[in-house]
């Protein structure tokens, strides 16, 4: 980094937030022009494919940001590191980010990794943007350190329940991870259940990155439901869905948003035609919403042979925020957490979005859709 002077660093010091009270790392950041950003996701493994592709989408806002000169004069450096969708990962990443005193974190993929960081990054009072999750663990109790841009689980799987019910299918079978953010999917449905005196016909279960899905398919499969309520990443989603169908179930199948719609239809192929998946951000192919038109803008502009996929767009839309969040925030990282409390409601090209200070879930937004096989999605 090239340097600069006195002035102009009190000048990128006031206009990113970056205070004299601050620790050393987040000062000498501010020196050299930058800010830096950690991010704790899997980047190889069964669940590779959600931190790459929400890491791409960040970078296309990141990156034109930085060509247009920065938050305020500094370069925002989005610092990745890989957790394989593993808990005790996440925490020691976690924990090499707070030793070399990163601005904050954003993007963390997955609910048992990020509840493994939570109580470090809330010790620390570092504020944690966007994670890829939608378990109420992360919500409640309210942390003033997490903002969250998607859509709760609850959230989904309430509107999976009614789509079902609505459709006269009460019989519904949970085919979960055997971990919190299995838990938290099957909470959910059960709570929607319960609302209309059903209960889940049977439950099967699935280690965390395994595509052992033999004891699942027996269990559900033989309580004959009418539809099956996924809960996992898409390689055991995948997995399950081809055996079920081996063993003649015929029924419907429901992903929640975290499973990867892209990294679905391609593991599955052909066999993804009929499979349903909730959103939580609208179709990337489309172009009635202002953010839609921006992201497929820039990302044909990073790479025109880049294809377009939900979890590159939510971290598109992330990425957004906290650059707004940065861009209005007072000093240090309490200014960034002002500053995005401070966004109130707000119409994101279209896409809604409210926070404030005793609310940081931007969005209620949920929408079914439905797999056709070849790819593609439909609403």
């Amino acid at each position: 980094m090239h340097a600069v002077n006195r002035r102009t660093v009190l000048q990128h010091s006031a206009a990113l937030g970056v205070a004299a009270a601050l620790p050393t790392g987040v000062l000498a950041q501010a020196r050299e022009g930058r800010i830096v950003l950690g991010q704790s996701a899997a980047l190889t493994g069964p669940a590779a494919q959600l931190g790459l592709q929400f890491n791409r989408g960040a970078r296309l806002v990141f990156d034109k940001v930085n060509a247009s000169g920065g938050v305020g004069g500094a370069q925002i450096e989005l610092r990745a590191l890989d957790d394989g969708y593993e808990p005790e990962r996440c925490r020691l990443n976690t924990e090499r980010f707070l030793s070399d005193d990163v601005f904050a974190l954003f993007g963390y993929v997955g609910t048992p990794t990020t509840l493994a960081a939570l109580p470090l990054l809330t010790a620390a009072k570092m504020p944690l943007i966007a994670p890829l999750t939608g378990a109420m663990g992360l919500r409640n109790p309210f942390n003033r350190n997490v903002f969250h841009i998607r859509a709760s689980y609850e959230d989904e799987t309430a509107l999976i329940v009614k789509h079902l019910t609505q459709l006269g299918l009460k019989k519904i079978g949970v085919f979960r991870q055997n971990d919190s953010y299995g838990q938290a999917g099957l909470d959910g449905v059960t709570k929607a259940l319960q609302s209309r005196q059903l209960s889940p016909v049977a439950v099967g279960t699935v280690e965390r990155n395994s595509s052992d899905v033999a004891a699942a398919v027996k269990t559900l499969v033989a309580a004959r439901p009418d539809a099956i309520v996924l809960i996992s990443a898409y390689t055991s989603c995948a997995a399950f869905i081809r055996a079920a169908r081996k063993a003649g179930y015929g029924g419907t199948f429901f992903n929640v948003s975290f499973v990867g719609t892209q990294a679905l239809s391609d593991a599955l192929g052909r066999e993804a035609l009929g499979v349903m998946v909730t959103q939580v951000v609208p179709n990337p192919f489309s172009t009635t919403s202002g953010i839609v038109r921006d992201y497929l803008t820039a990302l044909k502009a990073a790479d025109p042979k880049l294809k377009p996929n939900y979890t590159s767009l939510e971290g598109y839309i992330a990425a957004r925020v906290l650059v707004d969040g940065l861009s209005r925030g007072g000093r240090g990282r309490d200014g960034l957490v002002n500053g995005l409390e401070g966004l109130g409601t707000l119409q994101l090209g279209g896409f809604p979005l409210s926070f404030s200070t005793r609310d940081h879930v931007g969005s209620h937004f949920v929408e079914v859709t439905m797999l056709t096989g070849d790819g593609g999605v439909r609403t």
